[in-house]
């Protein structure tokens, strides 16, 4: 049996590789326009790449695929059980991507301009409520000095609504205590400046007063809350930390890493917060993001005016 490869399958391979290579360039364009994080950019290759695969089998190009070819994928994504939220996010990257091959001249007409995206209803995020906060801040032992950077953590989470990956990757010379501020380079590499509040900066100044030292030994870190072994902690360690403190404290909602993020959100617009100031504080780029939680506070309402008003 002859080791030369068919004509059929050198042609595949030169069209996978030719794939291949326009899909690496349109992730390095919306890097350099975007500052895309790395998670995201994988989902935009992997949603390229699952139709690549797809299209190939029926020998068409993922570069000169139709609008029926769109749909016909889609169709066969909903006959696999896909939800609307997950062909939402896909149909989403295919537009940027044959956007970007319109604007290099590479192909003439767009195949996605007439796909409408599905109709998904915008999910509440997973709150808690005052007291829930307060008896998960309790919860780490703070004579431990891991426990009092645990609880540091979360004091500080919840005082400025930080996204995890900003507060594992904060490091010591982005805290402000004498103005009361942390610098935070947030998506796209945009900064902000967020209040720490007086609890969360008197827990920073005895962490790094004394706690940090000892879980540090003779190790050198500019993160704000290393590890043991002098590492920055990753966020799938620090998920880790408050779901077990989530169960000492006894809390039954469902807990996400993102918690505390719109407790603080939630809390702040149920106590009269300007949205555009939430907005600034949450580094949301589009006010449109923020807005799902005047939905939070208008159910927190609701559930207070029909607990409290004597005709609720």
């Amino acid at each position: 049996m002859s080791d030369i490869p068919s004509k059929s399958v050198e042609k595949e391979a030169a069209a996978s590789n030719s794939s291949e290579a326009i899909i690496d360039k349109f992730l390095d364009a919306i890097w350099m326009e975007r500052g895309l994080s790395a998670n995201t950019l994988g989902a935009y290759r992997a949603d390229l790449v699952a139709l690549r695969r797809w299209l190939a089998e029926r020998d068409v190009s993922l570069i000169y695929a139709t609008r029926s070819d769109l749909l016909a994928f889609i169709a066969h994504r909903t006959e696999q059980g896909a939800k609307p939220r997950s062909t939402a996010r896909q149909l989403s990257s295919f537009r940027r991507f044959y956007r970007f091959l319109l604007r290099e001249g590479v192909i003439k007409d767009d195949p996605t301009v007439k796909i409408e995206m599905p109709r998904i209803g915008r999910s509440l995020p997973q709150s808690l409520s005052e007291g829930e906060v307060e008896s998960l801040l309790a919860a780490p032992d703070v004579n431990d000095p891991l426990g009092h950077r645990d609880r540091t953590m979360l004091e500080v989470l919840y005082a400025t609504g930080l996204r995890v990956s900003e507060l594992i990757n904060l490091k010591q010379s982005e805290i402000n205590l004498n103005q009361g501020v942390a610098r935070i380079v947030g998506k796209g590499g945009r900064e902000r400046l967020i209040p720490l509040g007086e609890e969360a900066q008197n827990w920073l100044r005895d962490f790094i007063a004394g706690p940090r030292g000892e879980i540090l030994l003779e190790r050198q870190t500019d993160y704000l809350f290393p590890t043991r072994r002098g590492d920055r902690m990753t966020r799938q360690a620090f998920w880790h930390i408050i779901k077990r403190y989530s169960k000492q404290a006894g809390i039954s909602s469902k807990m996400s890493p993102h918690t505390l993020r719109h407790a603080f959100a939630t809390h702040l617009l149920n106590n009269g917060a300007d949205l555009r100031v939430v907005q600034m504080l949450l580094g949301h780029s589009d006010l449109s993001t923020t807005q799902i939680y005047t939905h939070v506070a208008r159910a927190r309402m609701k559930d207070l005016h029909t607990q409290h008003h004597p005709r609720g």
